[in-house]
Protein backbone atom coordinates (compact mmCIF):
# COMPACT_ATOMS: atom_id res chain seq x y z
CA UNK A 1 0.00 0.00 0.00
CA UNK A 2 2.78 2.38 0.96
CA UNK A 3 4.67 1.42 -2.18
CA UNK A 4 1.65 2.31 -4.35
CA UNK A 5 1.32 5.68 -2.61
CA UNK A 6 4.97 6.40 -3.30
CA UNK A 7 4.51 5.53 -6.96
CA UNK A 8 1.45 7.79 -7.21
CA UNK A 9 3.32 10.61 -5.47
CA UNK A 10 6.29 10.28 -7.85
CA UNK A 11 3.96 10.19 -10.83
CA UNK A 12 2.09 13.28 -9.61
CA UNK A 13 5.38 15.05 -8.99
CA UNK A 14 6.58 14.13 -12.48
CA UNK A 15 3.37 15.38 -14.12
CA UNK A 16 3.58 18.63 -12.15
CA UNK A 17 7.17 19.15 -13.27
CA UNK A 18 6.27 18.42 -16.88
CA UNK A 19 3.27 20.76 -16.71
CA UNK A 20 5.44 23.54 -15.30
CA UNK A 21 8.03 23.16 -18.05
CA UNK A 22 5.35 23.02 -20.74
CA UNK A 23 3.87 26.24 -19.30
CA UNK A 24 7.28 27.92 -19.55
CA UNK A 25 7.51 26.65 -23.12
CA UNK A 26 4.13 28.20 -23.94
CA UNK A 27 5.26 31.56 -22.54
CA UNK A 28 8.50 31.45 -24.55
CA UNK A 29 6.69 30.50 -27.76
CA UNK A 30 4.14 33.28 -27.29
CA UNK A 31 6.92 35.84 -26.74
CA UNK A 32 8.53 34.74 -29.99
CA UNK A 33 5.23 35.19 -31.79
CA UNK A 34 3.88 38.39 -30.22
CA UNK A 35 7.12 40.31 -29.62
CA UNK A 36 8.88 39.40 -32.86
CA UNK A 37 7.08 37.53 -35.64
CA UNK A 38 3.45 38.73 -35.65
CA UNK A 39 4.06 42.52 -35.43
CA UNK A 40 6.41 42.28 -38.40
CA UNK A 41 4.48 39.84 -40.57
CA UNK A 42 7.06 37.05 -40.38
CA UNK A 43 6.09 33.39 -40.48
CA UNK A 44 7.46 30.30 -38.86
CA UNK A 45 7.09 26.81 -40.24
CA UNK A 46 4.41 24.24 -39.48
CA UNK A 47 0.87 24.86 -38.33
CA UNK A 48 1.96 28.07 -36.58
CA UNK A 49 3.13 29.40 -39.94
CA UNK A 50 -0.18 28.41 -41.56
CA UNK A 51 -2.07 30.25 -38.81
CA UNK A 52 0.03 33.40 -39.26
CA UNK A 53 -0.39 33.30 -43.05
CA UNK A 54 -4.17 32.83 -42.89
CA UNK A 55 -4.56 35.55 -40.26
CA UNK A 56 -2.74 37.99 -42.54
CA UNK A 57 -4.72 37.07 -45.64
CA UNK A 58 -8.20 36.99 -44.06
CA UNK A 59 -7.59 39.40 -41.16
CA UNK A 60 -8.83 36.89 -38.56
CA UNK A 61 -7.54 36.58 -35.01
CA UNK A 62 -4.56 34.23 -35.08
CA UNK A 63 -5.64 32.52 -31.85
CA UNK A 64 -8.84 31.32 -33.51
CA UNK A 65 -7.03 30.12 -36.63
CA UNK A 66 -4.34 28.37 -34.58
CA UNK A 67 -6.97 26.32 -32.76
CA UNK A 68 -8.92 25.48 -35.92
CA UNK A 69 -5.80 24.63 -37.94
CA UNK A 70 -4.57 22.32 -35.16
CA UNK A 71 -7.76 20.23 -35.01
CA UNK A 72 -7.00 17.95 -38.02
CA UNK A 73 -3.53 17.22 -36.64
CA UNK A 74 -4.90 16.46 -33.17
CA UNK A 75 -7.42 14.08 -34.74
CA UNK A 76 -4.53 12.44 -36.60
CA UNK A 77 -2.61 12.24 -33.32
CA UNK A 78 -5.48 10.36 -31.66
CA UNK A 79 -4.58 7.28 -33.73
CA UNK A 80 -0.83 7.94 -33.78
CA UNK A 81 0.19 8.99 -30.28
CA UNK A 82 -0.99 8.03 -26.82
CA UNK A 83 -4.14 9.62 -25.42
CA UNK A 84 -2.15 11.40 -22.70
CA UNK A 85 0.06 13.04 -25.31
CA UNK A 86 -2.98 14.16 -27.31
CA UNK A 87 -4.61 15.60 -24.19
CA UNK A 88 -1.44 17.44 -23.15
CA UNK A 89 -0.98 18.74 -26.69
CA UNK A 90 -4.59 19.95 -26.92
CA UNK A 91 -4.31 21.77 -23.61
CA UNK A 92 -0.93 23.22 -24.59
CA UNK A 93 -2.12 24.51 -27.98
CA UNK A 94 -5.26 25.95 -26.38
CA UNK A 95 -3.19 27.66 -23.68
CA UNK A 96 -0.84 29.07 -26.35
CA UNK A 97 -3.78 30.45 -28.34
CA UNK A 98 -5.27 32.07 -25.21
CA UNK A 99 -1.91 33.48 -24.15
CA UNK A 100 -1.31 34.97 -27.60
CA UNK A 101 -4.79 36.54 -27.56
CA UNK A 102 -4.36 38.31 -24.23
CA UNK A 103 -0.62 38.95 -24.40
CA UNK A 104 0.23 42.55 -25.25
CA UNK A 105 3.94 42.68 -26.08
CA UNK A 106 5.10 45.57 -28.21
CA UNK A 107 7.57 44.91 -31.03
CA UNK A 108 11.08 44.89 -29.57
CA UNK A 109 12.98 45.72 -32.77
CA UNK A 110 12.38 46.56 -36.41
CA UNK A 111 15.62 44.94 -37.58
CA UNK A 112 14.45 42.11 -39.82
CA UNK A 113 17.46 39.92 -39.17
CA UNK A 114 17.08 40.21 -35.38
CA UNK A 115 13.35 39.53 -35.69
CA UNK A 116 13.96 36.32 -37.65
CA UNK A 117 16.73 35.11 -35.33
CA UNK A 118 15.22 35.93 -31.94
CA UNK A 119 11.67 35.11 -32.99
CA UNK A 120 12.90 31.67 -34.01
CA UNK A 121 14.98 31.37 -30.85
CA UNK A 122 12.06 31.99 -28.47
CA UNK A 123 9.64 29.92 -30.52
CA UNK A 124 12.08 27.02 -30.83
CA UNK A 125 12.83 27.08 -27.11
CA UNK A 126 9.11 26.92 -26.34
CA UNK A 127 8.34 24.12 -28.77
CA UNK A 128 11.43 22.21 -27.64
CA UNK A 129 10.44 22.38 -23.97
CA UNK A 130 6.95 21.16 -24.81
CA UNK A 131 8.22 18.20 -26.87
CA UNK A 132 10.76 17.31 -24.20
CA UNK A 133 7.92 17.00 -21.70
CA UNK A 134 5.53 15.03 -23.88
CA UNK A 135 3.41 17.67 -25.63
CA UNK A 136 3.25 19.12 -29.12
CA UNK A 137 2.73 22.82 -29.87
CA UNK A 138 2.87 22.42 -33.65
CA UNK A 139 0.93 19.80 -35.58
CA UNK A 140 3.55 19.34 -38.30
CA UNK A 141 5.47 17.09 -35.90
CA UNK A 142 2.37 14.91 -35.57
CA UNK A 143 2.09 14.69 -39.36
CA UNK A 144 5.75 13.72 -39.53
CA UNK A 145 5.29 10.97 -36.95
CA UNK A 146 2.19 9.64 -38.71
CA UNK A 147 3.84 9.45 -42.14
CA UNK A 148 6.99 7.97 -40.60
CA UNK A 149 4.96 5.20 -38.97
CA UNK A 150 2.98 4.47 -42.14
CA UNK A 151 5.55 4.88 -44.89
CA UNK A 152 8.96 5.01 -43.22
CA UNK A 153 9.76 8.54 -44.44
CA UNK A 154 11.86 10.37 -41.83
CA UNK A 155 10.11 12.95 -39.67
CA UNK A 156 12.63 15.59 -40.64
CA UNK A 157 11.95 15.11 -44.37
CA UNK A 158 8.18 15.32 -43.87
CA UNK A 159 8.46 18.57 -41.91
CA UNK A 160 10.90 19.98 -44.48
CA UNK A 161 8.53 19.21 -47.40
CA UNK A 162 5.60 20.62 -45.43
CA UNK A 163 7.44 23.90 -44.92
CA UNK A 164 8.76 24.13 -48.49
CA UNK A 165 5.15 24.14 -49.65
CA UNK A 166 4.19 26.69 -46.98
CA UNK A 167 7.03 29.10 -47.79
CA UNK A 168 6.40 28.78 -51.53
CA UNK A 169 2.78 29.83 -50.98
CA UNK A 170 4.02 32.70 -48.79
CA UNK A 171 6.32 33.90 -51.58
CA UNK A 172 3.42 33.90 -54.04
CA UNK A 173 0.79 35.50 -51.82
CA UNK A 174 2.83 37.95 -49.74
CA UNK A 175 6.41 38.53 -50.91
CA UNK A 176 9.63 36.70 -51.61
CA UNK A 177 11.43 38.75 -48.95
CA UNK A 178 8.99 37.73 -46.22
CA UNK A 179 9.30 34.14 -47.37
CA UNK A 180 13.10 34.29 -47.19
CA UNK A 181 13.11 35.78 -43.68
CA UNK A 182 10.50 33.22 -42.65
CA UNK A 183 12.76 30.42 -43.88
CA UNK A 184 15.54 31.87 -41.71
CA UNK A 185 13.13 31.94 -38.75
CA UNK A 186 12.22 28.31 -39.38
CA UNK A 187 15.88 27.24 -39.55
CA UNK A 188 16.64 28.98 -36.25
CA UNK A 189 13.53 27.47 -34.67
CA UNK A 190 14.45 23.96 -35.84
CA UNK A 191 18.01 24.28 -34.57
CA UNK A 192 16.90 25.54 -31.16
CA UNK A 193 14.40 22.68 -30.88
CA UNK A 194 17.28 20.28 -31.55
CA UNK A 195 19.30 21.95 -28.81
CA UNK A 196 16.40 21.82 -26.36
CA UNK A 197 15.62 18.14 -26.75
CA UNK A 198 18.99 16.98 -28.16
CA UNK A 199 17.47 15.92 -31.44
CA UNK A 200 13.81 15.10 -32.05
CA UNK A 201 14.76 12.14 -34.21
CA UNK A 202 17.87 11.17 -32.25
CA UNK A 203 18.11 7.79 -30.63
CA UNK A 204 19.72 6.57 -27.45
CA UNK A 205 21.12 3.11 -26.97
CA UNK A 206 20.82 1.44 -23.58
CA UNK A 207 22.63 -1.60 -22.24
CA UNK A 208 21.07 -2.83 -19.00
CA UNK A 209 22.37 -5.44 -16.58
CA UNK A 210 20.03 -6.41 -13.76
CA UNK A 211 19.06 -9.35 -11.58
CA UNK A 212 15.45 -8.43 -12.43
CA UNK A 213 16.06 -8.56 -16.18
CA UNK A 214 12.85 -10.51 -16.96
CA UNK A 215 10.63 -7.84 -15.36
CA UNK A 216 12.58 -5.04 -17.06
CA UNK A 217 12.18 -6.81 -20.41
CA UNK A 218 8.40 -6.99 -19.96
CA UNK A 219 8.20 -3.37 -18.81
CA UNK A 220 10.22 -2.00 -21.73
CA UNK A 221 8.27 -3.93 -24.37
CA UNK A 222 4.81 -3.33 -22.88
CA UNK A 223 5.00 0.11 -21.23
CA UNK A 224 7.56 1.84 -23.43
CA UNK A 225 6.51 -0.07 -26.54
CA UNK A 226 9.92 -0.73 -28.07
CA UNK A 227 11.91 -3.81 -29.02
CA UNK A 228 14.86 -5.28 -27.16
CA UNK A 229 17.68 -7.72 -27.72
CA UNK A 230 18.87 -9.94 -24.86
CA UNK A 231 22.47 -11.15 -24.74
CA UNK A 232 23.82 -13.92 -22.53
CA UNK A 233 26.74 -12.76 -20.41
CA UNK A 234 29.15 -15.54 -19.37
CA UNK A 235 30.48 -13.80 -16.29
CA UNK A 236 30.51 -10.34 -14.72
CA UNK A 237 32.32 -8.52 -11.94
CA UNK A 238 30.82 -5.55 -10.07
CA UNK A 239 29.68 -4.23 -6.71
CA UNK A 240 27.49 -7.32 -6.36
CA UNK A 241 30.48 -9.56 -6.71
CA UNK A 242 30.92 -12.22 -9.36
CA UNK A 243 27.86 -12.93 -11.51
CA UNK A 244 27.45 -15.91 -13.77
CA UNK A 245 25.08 -16.35 -16.71
CA UNK A 246 23.99 -12.70 -16.68
CA UNK A 247 21.33 -11.46 -19.11
CA UNK A 248 22.18 -8.17 -20.82
CA UNK A 249 19.33 -6.12 -22.29
CA UNK A 250 20.14 -4.02 -25.33
CA UNK A 251 17.58 -1.53 -26.67
CA UNK A 252 17.34 1.65 -28.72
CA UNK A 253 14.80 4.35 -27.86
CA UNK A 254 13.86 7.84 -28.93
CA UNK A 255 15.33 10.50 -26.63
CA UNK A 256 11.90 11.68 -25.60
CA UNK A 257 11.23 8.31 -23.92
CA UNK A 258 14.47 8.24 -21.93
CA UNK A 259 12.97 9.63 -18.72
CA UNK A 260 10.16 7.09 -18.68
CA UNK A 261 12.57 4.24 -19.36
CA UNK A 262 14.86 5.19 -16.50
CA UNK A 263 11.86 5.57 -14.16
CA UNK A 264 10.62 2.11 -15.15
CA UNK A 265 14.03 0.50 -14.56
CA UNK A 266 14.47 2.27 -11.22
CA UNK A 267 11.04 1.12 -10.10
CA UNK A 268 12.00 -2.51 -10.80
CA UNK A 269 15.67 -2.50 -9.79
CA UNK A 270 17.37 0.59 -8.34
CA UNK A 271 20.75 -1.14 -8.54
CA UNK A 272 20.53 -1.95 -12.24
CA UNK A 273 23.70 -1.21 -14.20
CA UNK A 274 22.93 0.97 -17.25
CA UNK A 275 25.19 2.12 -20.06
CA UNK A 276 23.78 4.91 -22.24
CA UNK A 277 25.26 5.74 -25.64
CA UNK A 278 24.39 7.78 -28.72
CA UNK A 279 23.05 6.07 -31.83
CA UNK A 280 23.58 7.77 -35.17
CA UNK A 281 21.01 5.86 -37.18
CA UNK A 282 18.39 3.13 -36.81
CA UNK A 283 16.89 1.04 -39.60
CA UNK A 284 14.26 -1.66 -39.31
CA UNK A 285 13.15 -3.18 -36.00
CA UNK A 286 9.92 -2.25 -34.23
CA UNK A 287 10.95 1.19 -33.02
CA UNK A 288 7.58 2.72 -33.87
CA UNK A 289 6.35 4.75 -30.90
CA UNK A 290 7.26 8.41 -30.65
CA UNK A 291 6.13 10.80 -27.94
CA UNK A 292 4.61 7.93 -25.96
CA UNK A 293 3.82 8.52 -22.32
Amino acid sequence: MLHQKNIRFKRTKQLFGEGLQISIGIVLASIGLKAFLLPNGFLDGGVTGIAILLSQIFDINISVILLIASIPFLVLAWNTLTKLIVLKSFLSITALAIFIHFENFSSITDDKLLIAIFGGLFLGAGIGLAIKNGAVLDGSEILGIFINNRYGVSIGKVILLFNIILFSITALLISIEVSMYSILTFLVTAKVIDLMIEGFEDYIGLMIVSEQSKEIEKGITKEIGIGITVYKGAKGYGNRGVQNQTEIIHTVINRIDIRRTYSLIEKIDKKAFIIEFDVNNVKGGILKKYLSM
